[in-house]
């Protein structure tokens, strides 16, 4: 005997049949838009079955298997530097004043050498320059003194650095150590509370939800994926609805069920 099929199944396929044709996306008025973010920061949205995500997250390695930080970086030491620079600033502000700073100075011994004044001086057009300077070079002393002048492979190691958060030490545990982690950025916490993947009123409630809701065997890439389309697809002021992958909004559209194609 044939699946019954249910009302909800008989609805979600015409906007499913649309969605992999591209024409599911129909933006909110603004009004409305800034309605359903406010309903999804108050945990007010349905939460997504474990299909739904398992779909989801298939899509995303689908169309990009081997995502990438866009951060640039020779080494884990640089890698870290290059991280806590980023905050409050973008990746491509940071990327256009590393590249001397690494050239001088690519190992906590080549930093200290350098100096704060001269760190200041190659990094002066980046936010918060000074104390970022002298966090560096803080840093850069700690781990050679308390670590042999390796960057290390444990969280409460790294966020005991000066300047290093929880967000910081994820990436480098992910990025430099192949660790599942998932760093909650500003793009990050709008995808999760926006879509109703992963609400959570701090990064670190939607940090924990994406640690409990993502499939093991994508949780490596996971927080790539999700920063990159929070980066340029469901971006703050107007989402991209028309290039999204993952037809689950309720900013956007209608929340379907996603069934494997």
């Amino acid at each position: 005997m044939g699946r019954k099929t249910t009302r909800r199944q008989t609805a979600t396929k015409p906007r499913l049949q649309a969605a992999r044709k591209g024409k599911a996306a129909k933006l909110k008025p603004r009004k409305a838009q800034s309605k359903a973010d406010s309903k999804a920061a108050h945990g007010g949205l349905p939460q997504w079955t474990t299909a739904e995500i398992e779909a989801a997250f298939r899509r995303f390695a689908v169309a990009n298997p081997e995502p990438r930080g866009e951060l640039q970086h020779i080494n884990p030491f640089t890698l870290l530097i290059a991280v806590v620079l980023s905050a409050q600033a973008t990746d491509a502000g940071v990327n256009r004043a590393t590249p001397a700073l690494f050239k001088l100075a690519d190992t906590p011994e080549k930093m200290i050498k350098l100096g704060e004044a001269r760190v200041r001086e190659l990094i002066k057009t980046i936010g918060l320059y000074r104390t970022k300077a002298k966090n560096v070079i803080a840093l850069s002393r700690v781990l050679v003194e308390q670590h042999g002048g390796k960057v290390p492979r444990d969280r409460a190691a790294l966020e005991a650095l000066p300047g290093v958060g929880r967000k910081t030490a994820n990436v480098v545990l992910n990025i430099a150590f192949g660790e599942p982690t998932i760093a909650v950025d500003t793009h990050i916490f709008r995808v999760g509370n926006r879509t109703g993947l992963a609400v959570g009123k701090t990064p670190l409630d939607v940090e924990m939800k994406l640690m409990q809701v993502v499939p093991q065997r994508y949780r490596l890439h996971a927080h790539h994926w999700l920063i990159l389309h929070g980066r340029y697809v469901c971006v703050a002021r107007r989402p991209l609805c028309e290039k999204c992958i993952i037809p689950i909004c309720a900013n956007g559209r209608a929340k379907p069920s996603i069934r494997p194609r």
